[in-house]
């Protein structure tokens, strides 16, 4: 879930969709008024499921609890990872499964082919209202052509995690890491910067540039997807972002340096980079400090969190999570629906904050919460579980993450999501090395998606 999709997933995408294109159902926006949509509350037979694998406390309390409310329907699982090429081969064959856990990312590739149903009865017949049972960004993340096509699952925000200890020691403040300011904080950067022989040995501040390529386009007012699932890429705003990254990155020895220091840290290890004070700040996304806390060497951490503000001074951040999508082809839709449905809504999220809560009871550990997409079941967990952990830093980290979640935005829906963000990734990385200025990075990253853009959509 964690993991980003890699270049050869996205290109096998591409090639699975284009052939699959003249025997999908239609395109995306058909709407309800196809009967094939339609859906009923009644739930009964067999529902196959492909996710959940390698399911942890918070998987299986759900699992069992939409068991629970879905008596008379027989569950059988196919617990392997998603992959892209798998799942049109398994449409295209007609051996499909009734729901399927996957990336938001691939959501509105899918939905255009008319590869996935549009769900917006399936929430209806439910009492789902999307705009008020989940976060904006996250209902935008799974809409397309105007109907939404996922049930949201998780939502974990990205902010930054602050390591105090090589800060003070360089006489840098919270507030010089004010991304809003990037003169201040690129002078902050160079405070902190250490190397030895022309390698660096602290970064000030590692920006996750390739990792968290939205927060930085669209946290300085650029665009990457248009509201008709163009995409942007060439757009003039988007260069102020790539400017502020290479500053950060030149103050600090260069990005092929600083790439090459960072691949090496323990990042999952009791010798992480912030037990080995080899970061003053990183970009992180909300999972991660469960990492930090739960290590060996937790005591020895001096952390605190704060969020990346926009150009205007205000908190923001990114959607970005899985969603429980429902093929074209499948043969039970109806159970389908209740158990997506049923895995997400706050009965399934309290038994997740109860499981999570004696899981960490019996082995110890740090409840930093759960962010499941929905803010009433967010307000709910935290509420219930999320008691002061005793270190100011570290509860000012877990608030951090709370406090941003409500500001995220959506990086825009298009048929051609994957290949236009992996673009994004090949420009910023460009620019980074200094082989491309941003604009020509920008303009020839558009080209790239404009071609798999038009692909995609051929037909609609």
């Amino acid at each position: 879930m964690k993991k980003r999709q890699t270049v050869l997933a996205a290109l096998a995408l591409t090639a699975s969709v284009a052939l699959l294109a003249g025997c999908s159902s239609g395109g995306g926006g058909n709407g309800d008024s196809n009967s094939k949509n339609q859906f009923t509350k009644k739930a009964s037979g067999t529902l196959n499921y492909w996710g959940f694998d390698n399911a942890d406390d918070v998987g299986t309390s759900r699992l069992d609890y939409a068991a629970k409310q879905l008596k008379g329907v027989t569950i059988k699982g196919d617990q392997t990872p998603f992959d892209a090429q798998k799942f049109t081969t398994r449409v295209a064959s007609g051996n499909t499964p009734d729901v399927v856990q996957m990336s938001a990312n691939f959501v509105a590739t899918y939905a255009a082919q008319g590869l996935i149903m549009p769900l917006d009865q399936c929430f209806s017949v439910h009492n789902v209202k999307p705009s008020s049972a989940y976060y904006q960004s996250v209902v935008d993340d799974m809409t397309y052509d105007g109907h939404m096509y996922g049930v949201p699952q998780f939502f974990q925000p990205p902010a930054i995690i602050l390591n105090e200890t090589v800060m003070k020691a360089a006489g840098v403040k919270d507030e010089d890491l004010n991304t809003s300011k990037p003169d201040q904080l690129v002078e902050a950067v160079k405070k902190m910067y250490k190397e030895s022989g022309g390698t660096p040995t602290t970064m000030g501040f590692d920006p996750v540039s390739t990792g968290q390529p939205g927060l930085w386009i669209l946290g300085y007012g650029g665009q990457i997807i248009s509201k008709d699932g163009k995409p942007t890429l060439d757009d003039p705003k988007n260069q102020k972002g790539l400017e502020v990254l290479k500053k950060i990155y030149d103050a600090q020895g260069g990005y092929a340096k600083d790439k090459s220091f960072t691949d090496a840290f323990d990042t999952f290890g009791d010798n992480n980079q912030y037990v080995k004070n080899q970061v003053g700040a990183q970009v992180n996304a909300q999972w991660y400090p469960n990492v930090l806390m739960s290590g060996a060497n937790a005591d020895k951490l001096d952390i605190s969190g704060m969020p990346f503000y926009n150009s205007e001074g205000q908190p923001f951040t990114v959607s970005s999570g899985t969603s429980f999508v429902i093929p074209v082809g499948a043969k039970n839709k109806d159970a389908a629906c209740a158990w997506a449905i049923n895995l997400t809504n706050l009965g399934a999220w309290k038994a997740a904050g109860k499981a999570r809560a004696d899981t960490l009871a019996s082995k110890g550990g740090i409840n930093t919460g759960l962010f499941t997409g929905s803010p009433e079941a967010d307000k709910f967990i935290r509420d219930t579980y999320v008691k002061s952990t005793g270190n100011a830093g570290f509860d000012k980290v877990i608030a951090t993450y709370y406090d941003v979640v409500s500001h995220g935005k959506s990086i825009g829906t298009s048929p051609a999501g994957q290949q236009i963000q992996t673009e994004l990734t090949n420009a910023i990385t460009s620019v980074m090395l200094g082989s491309k200025s941003p604009e020509a990075a920008l303009k020839d990253a558009q080209s790239s998606a404009m071609r798999a853009y038009q692909q995609a959509s051929r037909g609609k």
